[in-house]
Parts: structure tokens; C-alpha cells; sequence
């Protein structure tokens, strides 16, 4: 976004649902006392604001993009006060926690295919990151098994769908790579 000054081929989606994910988990780390949660998410929370004031910064639909931040602030404050007020003990608040961010993980990893139409009628990746897909199976992989080795299937079953989504990113890219002919398309030089 910096270096070419654009949002062109960028979602907005995923940064917003990958910091609402960041937020609930390191909620949950904080209510559990696991300093690992706490530490991937605050770095993870940190990143994912500096992507949206990027975005906010280069986009040209800034209205859309400020009422989705504002809407998802309004959300995440309405669900502050619920778990600070209707929720007090601490053992139902977790398992009520989790379960939230499960559903939010399990958002962040279907939201990059929120164009699965869009890709399969133009047969083209274009708005897939490459790099993001590899980074997303390493990182569901991981708390999978970070997961399974504290029991916490809270962190265990959200995580199985960014693998299996990663998958599907990973035969998108397969089915829809550009042939030879696109990638070394030979254009007449100026005499």
C-alpha cells in the first residue's frame, strides 16, 4: 500500500477481522494468564492497526472503510461492557471468550475468500496474497499445535479451518496460475 500509494487489489476485510481476532485473543490470554497469547496478540493487534490507518490513509472509499472501524468499535465496546458487567465470574466469562473468538478466528480465515466468485468467473488470484497464504497455514498449523498440547480446544478448532482455507487458497493459485504466455507476453518495441 505504501510503495504503490493504492488499496487496488487490497480487502479491507481481513485487517479488521484479524484485529478483532487479535483483540479477543489477547482477552483471553489475559483472563487465562497464558503470556503466550498475550504476547502474539499484542504484536499482532499493534500490526493490524498500522494495516488499517494504512489502508485508511490510501483508500479511496475512506467513508466505507471508517463506518466498518467505527461499527466494529461500537461492537467490540458494546461486548467489553456485556463481559464486564453481565459475565463476572471468571471460569463462564472464559468459556464464553473463547468461544467468541473462536467464531471471530474462524471469520479471519474465511474472509480472504470473500471473493471466491469473483476469482473463479475471472480465473484470476489477483486479489489473493500469496505470501499471506503461506504465512496463514504456517500460523493455524501452530496454534493448532500450540492448542492440542494445552488442551484447549478453544485455540484447536478455530485454527483447523485456516488450514483447511489455506488449502483451498493454495489450488486457487494452482488452478489459476498465469500461463507462460501471460507471464512473458511479448510486446512489439517502439521503432
Amino acid at each position: 500500500m505504501v510503495s504503490g500509494k493504492s488499496t487496488d487489489n487490497i480487502q479491507f476485510l481481513p485487517f479488521l477481522t484479524t484485529a478483532i481476532n487479535n483483540l479477543g485473543w489477547l482477552y483471553y490470554g489475559q483472563l487465562k494468564g497464558d503470556w503466550t497469547l498475550i504476547t502474539v496478540n499484542s504484536i499482532g493487534v499493534t500490526l493490524q492497526i498500522c494495516y488499517i490507518l494504512a489502508f485508511l490513509y490510501f483508500t479511496t472509499e475512506k467513508f466505507s472503510s471508517v463506518a466498518k472501524v467505527a461499527f466494529t468499535a461500537g461492537a467490540l465496546g458494546t461486548l467489553c461492557l456485556y463481559f464486564g458487567m453481565v459475565v463476572p465470574d471468571p471460569e463462564r466469562r472464559l468459556n464464553q471468550l473463547g468461544l467468541l473468538c473462536s467464531g471471530f478466528t474462524i471469520s479471519m480465515y474465511l474472509s480472504p475468500l470473500a471473493d471466491l466468485a469473483k476469482i473463479i468467473r475471472t480465473r484470476s488470484t489477483k486479489c489473493l496474497s500469496f505470501s499471506l497464504t503461506v504465512a496463514t497455514i504456517l500460523t493455524s498449523a501452530s496454534w493448532t499445535l500450540y492448542g492440542l498440547q494445552l488442551s484447549d480446544y478453544y485455540i484447536v478448532v478455530p485454527n483447523v479451518p485456516g488450514i483447511v482455507t489455506s488449502l483451498i487458497r493454495f489450488w486457487l493459485f494452482w488452478s489459476f496460475a498465469p500461463s507462460s504466455q501471460d507471464k512473458y507476453s511479448y510486446r512489439p518495441l517502439q521503432a
